[in-house]
């Protein structure tokens, strides 16, 4: 089969890993691609923003099946536009994207199916915005309605903080993006990311995770795109997923079909567990980033096979065999992100590094320059490593980082501290 994947991150460097080891594979592509995905696929500078150059592409490479990695392109109805064009893709229609491209939307959906979410409410004008959280007090939750790389949730501690969200929101800080905001309750408790794959009316729960938005550690400094992960998830116990599986996904499928917008792709609850039981703080319309890339580490089974039933409704009969080890990963960033950050600095070391038991390593923003790799973006290293344990993937994974040779890049040294001192408490 020959298969088209879209994205350039660590996410889709995971994806690439997992889709090249399928036996149902003739030819893998990824457009744009990054450094390490080059070793799995083969990279094709493709503009995936040019719905016409990709199905083009697919055309004249006769793709039998397209794997859609990030949320820009399904907010923007690529999956809409490969299968009007008669090619099969994995990934939500943009109507159904609007999970993620749009939290009012998602907001509406969850207050008419009984779907438990923090409180809210949805601005078009900032002076309302204001009058609200000097109403609410603080702490108090500000997002973008948009999509904002992962970085349109400011978390306010104080009034003070949150109004200044708002006027950077609606002054122009993500753009068409931030217009309109939608401020929610601060919701207790602990947070992890279920996924599950849908195919339009059934799902199947895959695997759980956590990750740490903070760039710095002890949870501490801007919210980014994530800095580290690790699954399972141990808050998420069996009981809480089936709880996920029965308020959340499961209510949301229906809406979905009901409104004429089946959902059909991955499904990323982002989950509070409360006192009062699991809340929806977010869904996202893709694979988690870094989340994905623990989870594929742990997959047992073929994806291939799983993908393709999403995208062709056949989920109810299927199931997953999934590794009974523990992931975790590492992100090595440049220095200054989330805000400003240089690119073009030398990395070292990666082969030393891949020597580690249980480490793999996946690329985000990476290229080759001279035939040296050099960071090309923000997040730019995933240093991923399967433990028996939280703690010992944890072990493994600071190891291969400590091999690594790059100045100008950082990490945070406390990934999977909520499940370390669990498993400490518990041993």
């Amino acid at each position: 089969m020959n298969i088209l994947l879209l994205g350039s991150g660590g996410r889709e460097h995971a994806l690439a890993w997992k889709i090249a080891a399928s036996p149902l594979l003739t030819r893998l592509w990824c457009a744009p691609g990054n450094a390490g995905i080059a070793r799995e696929a083969e990279c094709v500078a493709l503009d995936i923003a040019d719905h016409a150059a990709v199905i083009d592409f697919c055309q004249r490479e006769r793709i039998e099946f397209v794997v859609v990695g990030p949320d820009a392109p399904i907010a923007a109805g690529i999956v809409d536009d490969l299968n009007a064009a008669g090619f099969k893709a994995f990934g939500p229609s943009k109507a159904a994207g609007r999970l993620e491209s749009s939290k009012n939307f998602t907001k509406e959906l969850c207050r008419a199916n009984n779907i438990p979410t923090a409180a809210y409410d949805h601005f078009t004008d900032a002076e309302a915005a204001r009058t609200y959280i000097r109403k609410q007090g603080a702490p108090i939750v500000v997002k973008a309605d948009g999509l904002a790389a992962g970085k349109g949730v400011v978390v306010a501690v104080t009034e003070q903080e949150a109004l200044a969200a708002v006027d950077m929101m609606f002054g122009g800080g993500f753009g068409a993006s931030g217009a309109e905001v939608v401020i929610e309750e601060f919701m207790e408790g602990e947070e992890a990311s279920f996924f599950a794959l849908c195919d339009g009316e059934d799902a199947l729960p895959l695997a759980t995770a956590q990750d740490h938005k903070r760039a710095f550690d002890g949870d501490k400094g801007p919210n980014t795109g994530g800095m580290g992960a690790y699954s399972p998830a141990p808050v998420m116990t069996d009981t809480m997923c089936a709880r996920v599986m029965d308020e959340m996904i499961r209510p949301t499928l229906r809406a979905m079909a009901a409104m004429g917008s089946p959902y059909k792709g991955v499904l990323f609850a982002g989950v509070m567990v409360t006192r009062d039981g699991p809340k929806l703080v977010e869904y996202n319309a893709r694979f988690g980033d870094p989340e994905c890339q623990v989870l594929m580490l742990r997959m047992m089974s073929d994806i291939v096979p799983a993908l393709l039933a999403s995208a062709d409704g056949q989920l109810k009969n299927f199931s997953l065999r999934w590794f009974d080890e523990a992931a975790l990963t590492v992100i090595m960033a440049t220095k200054g992100y989330p805000g400003s950050y240089g690119k073009g600095s030398a990395i070292e070391g990666l082969d030393e590094a891949a020597k580690v038991e249980g480490v793999e390593i996946f690329h985000a923003g990476t290229a080759l320059k001279g035939g040296r790799l050099v960071a090309n973006g923000g997040r730019v290293l995933n240093v991923c490593a399967l433990g028996k344990t939280v703690t010992e993937a944890q072990q493994r994974a600071y190891a291969a980082v400590d091999r690594i040779h790059w100045g100008d890049g950082f990490c945070r040294r406390d990934i999977g501290w909520q499940a370390v001192a669990r498993e400490k408490a518990e041993g």
